[in-house]
C-alpha cells in the first residue's frame, strides 16, 4: 500500500487540489446565491428566460453593454 501511494503521490496531490479549488468555487456560488447576487450580466435581449428573471425591474435598465 506504501509502494502504491509513493508511485501515485503525484497524481494524488494534483487531485487533491483540483479537488479543493472546485470545492472553493462551489463555497463561492453558494455564498453568492444566498447574499442575492447572481452571475447574470443583465443582457436580456438573447437570454431565453427574457423578461421572467429581473422580476418588477424596467427592461430599459437592463441594456447590453457593448
Amino acid at each position: 500500500m506504501l509502494t502504491w501511494l509513493r508511485e501515485n503521490l503525484g497524481t494524488l496531490i494534483v487531485l487533491a487540489v483540483l479537488a479543493a479549488i472546485i470545492a472553493a468555487i462551489i463555497a463561492y456560488l453558494i455564498r453568492e446565491k444566498r447574499s442575492g447576487r447572481s452571475s447574470c450580466g443583465g443582457c436580456c435581449r438573447n437570454c431565453a428566460m427574457h423578461g421572467s428573471c429581473h422580476g418588477d425591474r424596467n427592461q430599459k435598465t437592463m441594456q447590453c453593454k457593448k
